[in-house]
């Protein structure tokens, strides 16, 4: 009898521990982050939303989509991408690049951009050149155009004996490859003036209207940047 009363009790163990381990869900905890959770919310849907000035946004406002702005990031480098441009022996012509011409005094024809800036040199170049205006005998030139003329140096060169490879890098020197002049993105102007006083004054001057002279000094070419 005694023994079976302690196996009773040893049985019995178990199953109050399990009782002990049982807890009860924490519901109240739940409640208070779902509650400081919706507080949140509340607080950034209210008081997030605002200007760069710290108004509040107007409701139903329409925002700039993507094309929209990529559209204006390429108009604005498109007004820089030209003041940016190099163009020599070593950078080709972009495929893709357009200008707008416009005339200058004489009939040459050079980016429009630069009109206003040369016009404007070409005005006040006249205290070295005799009181004359100077004249601009080229500008702007078409790929058909640059290559004549390389094509002509060269056969001169060959006429004076030159191998054609040969003449071809003598030409190199004096006019640019077809593709490689900064005259075919009418940045360029070559111009002629009544006394050889005016290089002088180019050199000393142009500087003050954008305008950069090449190292040859016998010429008398100017080139806005960065198309030299």
């Amino acid at each position: 009898m005694m023994e079976e009363k302690m196996m009773q009790v040893r049985n019995d163990r178990p199953r109050r521990s399990q009782k002990r381990r049982k807890r009860r869900f924490p519901w109240g905890d739940l409640a208070a982050t779902l509650l400081a959770a919706a507080i949140c919310v509340y607080v950034f849907l209210s008081f997030g939303e605002t200007t760069p000035e710290g108004e509040a946004p107007v409701r139903g406002a329409s925002t700039p989509t993507t094309a929209r702005v990529q559209d204006d990031l390429q108009a604005a480098q498109t007004d820089v991408d030209w003041e940016l441009l190099l163009v020599n022996y070593e950078n080709a012509v972009p495929e893709s690049y357009e200008i707008s011409l416009a005339e200058v005094h004489g009939g040459e024809k050079v980016d429009e951009r630069i009109l206003a800036s040369l016009t404007e040199m070409l005005e006040a170049a006249k205290e070295g050149n005799l009181g004359q205006l100077p004249v601009v005998v080229s500008g702007y030139r078409t790929h058909e155009k640059q290559k004549s003329l390389f094509d002509n140096k060269v056969a001169k060169f060959q006429k004076q004996g030159y191998a054609k490879d040969e003449a071809k890098e003598a030409a190199k020197g004096w006019v640019a490859l077809p593709g490689y002049s900064e005259h075919q993105v009418g940045l360029a102007v070559d111009i002629n003036g009544a006394t050889y006083d005016l290089y002088f004054w180019l050199q000393e001057n142009s500087y003050k209207y954008g305008c950069q002279l090449p190292l040859k000094k016998e010429r008398r070419s100017c080139t806005w940047p960065g198309s030299g």
